[in-house]
């Protein structure tokens, strides 16, 4: 009999059969429009004189710099809170996790508008801070799953020969920990460096970033050559970090191998004083929140609901072409299209990396496939939805003026988070039950259905919500890409920010509190079905 069948396993072909959807997807939504818009870069005109300005070269600096800032304050505030989920069995650790997941998933407009309300004239620290409050998450819960498995063996020897608690955690801990916060802060860098939402709405017209820049030469300027050649800089500079972030990932996926069994266990003499940190950076996280859900209530004449009961109408002298609810509707059945089609893609990735593993395919192929399917997080969606404008209309029915695009465009940011849930718990699963089933007489196929898919259904589930609520808020690409008559809830509340008139501004509160609500709602779910010890995010 067959190696692989013996196994359970769908073989070689079967494999690469599985990749061809999400490898196809990923050609055509991906790799033409970003490919695209390299060329544009390359050949314009005004390429070489927008390269060598003062002014591009400005934008670089400040987009690197409040990165590295914002990414210095997210790994000092995050790494309390890895210690507090890693090491200490309290009550309400589980809130702890899902509070600080909460940031990370709420749409970047939500964000923008909560620290707009405590800091209303934005600028430089309203940025840093907003963008650090997303990324606290990333560091978290990336370190505290490393840290969970360090042998506590290591550290309670160097006590006993006298260190201290500090110069334990220096010298025993802290180096097998890098790897893990080295692969935290680089993918945190990432999400900083490519911030718009935040920075459109706190820049205030004076600070911009490649992001943001990018985006105001194709929107308002036309100037298509010059964002081309902004994007070729951005996307080189996303290559580099995500060769870094590659390099620090497999170094944090040996230090994981090394570990031990889980660790936790109630704070102790000093440790309490990290604890208390923790709970502090927790509740600085949930400020911004609070602070937006007590401006939705406010109004011109004391405390109301006038936002959304305005919510039904189409704002200040008819600021849009839809009303707050039809948008939400909008938003709704874009979510569930680009998660559904997410899901598939998603699935089929991960059952193709999995089993090109099991069949002893070469290693490079699968890192080769797995980096493949990773490259939309580390390019920005304001690039891609440019990309989209110059490419899709070579398509049957020019996609560019259909309201498909914004789920499609939505999708391809999904389908990698669906493969970073999905693809660890499947990999996690005892190849022994497959050998089991296939001896008993299962096709390869039946041994997935009925094995690996039911014991993977809760992630599947969780990816799905994660999925969900990141498609619910998505405004890069789709600020590009929404027609003003199907326009999203977050597109909308962009819109309404940027128009005069109260009324605006208290439906746009109104809106992004109701999305932080169905986010929380979607959170508390994810962490309802968390799988332990498996899975990302």
């Amino acid at each position: 009999m067959d190696h692989a069948v013996a196994h359970g396993r769908p073989g070689l072909t079967g494999a690469l059969l599985a990749a061809l959807p999400p490898l196809g997807f990923l050609v055509v939504f991906f790799l033409w429009p970003v490919a695209a818009i390299i060329r544009l870069g390359l050949l314009g005109d005004g390429v070489g004189a927008v390269l060598a300005s003062a002014d591009t070269w400005g934008l670089v600096g400040f987009t690197v710099g409040q990165a590295a800032a914002a990414t210095a304050v997210a790994v000092v505030a995050g790494l309390p809170v890895a210690f507090l989920l890693a090491r200490t069995s309290l009550r309400g650790n589980g809130f702890i996790r899902a509070a600080v997941l909460v940031p990370f998933v709420l749409p970047t407009v939500v964000v923008g508008l909560a620290f707009r309300s405590l800091l209303p004239e934005g600028g430089v620290v309203a940025i840093v801070l907003a963008n650090a409050f997303f990324n606290v998450a990333v560091v978290a819960r990336s370190v505290a799953g490393v840290w969970s498995h360090v042998d506590r063996r290591a550290e309670d020897a160097a006590r006993v020969l006298g260190a201290s608690r500090l110069r334990t955690f220096l010298s025993v801990t802290l180096p097998v920990l890098r790897p893990a916060i080295g692969s935290a802060a680089s993918v945190v860098f990432l999400f900083c460096a490519t911030s718009f939402g935040v920075v459109l709405l706190l820049g205030g017209g004076e600070y911009s970033t490649l992001e943001t820049e990018i985006y105001l030469r194709t929107v308002q300027l036309l100037d298509l050559p010059g964002a081309a050649a902004l994007s070729l800089l951005q996307v080189a500079a996303v290559f580099a970090v995500l060769v870094i972030g590659a390099v620090t990932r497999r170094r944090q996926a040996a230090a994981r191998m090394r570990g031990t069994a889980e660790t936790a266990r109630r704070p102790v003499g000093g440790e309490w004083a990290v604890v208390a940190v923790a709970y502090a950076v927790v509740a600085l996280l949930l400020v911004p929140i609070a602070a937006l859900v007590v401006r939705s209530l406010s109004t011109v004449d004391g405390w109301g609901l006038a936002g959304y009961r305005a919510l039904a109408g189409t704002g200040y002298r008819g600021s849009l072409q839809v009303s707050g609810w039809e948008a939400a509707e909008n938003s709704l059945r874009a979510a569930t299209d680009a998660t559904l089609l997410a899901l598939v893609l998603g699935v089929l990735a991960s059952v193709a990396l999995v089993s090109l593993a099991r069949t002893k395919a070469r290693p490079g192929l699968v890192d080769a496939l797995d980096t493949a399917f990773m490259l939309p997080l580390g390019v920005s969606a304001v690039t891609v939805g440019f990309g989209y404008l110059i490419t899709l209309d070579a398509l049957p029915g020019d996609l560019r003026t259909s309201a498909t695009l914004v789920p499609l465009a939505q999708a391809l940011v999904v389908t990698p988070l669906v493969i970073r849930m999905l693809l660890p718990v499947l990999r996690s699963i005892d190849d022994r039950l497959r050998q089991a089933a296939a001896t008993l007489g299962a096709s390869p196929w039946r041994v997935w259905r009925e094995i690996d898919i039911p014991l993977a259904g809760r992630s599947l589930l969780a990816a799905a919500a994660f999925g969900y609520v990141v498609a619910l808020g998505e405004f890069g690409a789709t600020s590009f890409l929404a027609r003003p008559d199907s326009a999203t809830l977050p597109v909308v509340i962009g819109r309404l920010v940027a128009r005069p008139g109260e009324l605006n501004n208290q439906m746009a509160y109104a809106a992004c509190t109701l999305l932080m609500l169905v986010t929380i709602a979607v959170v508390a779910l994810i962490e309802r079905l968390r799988v332990a010890s498996v899975g990302e995010f």
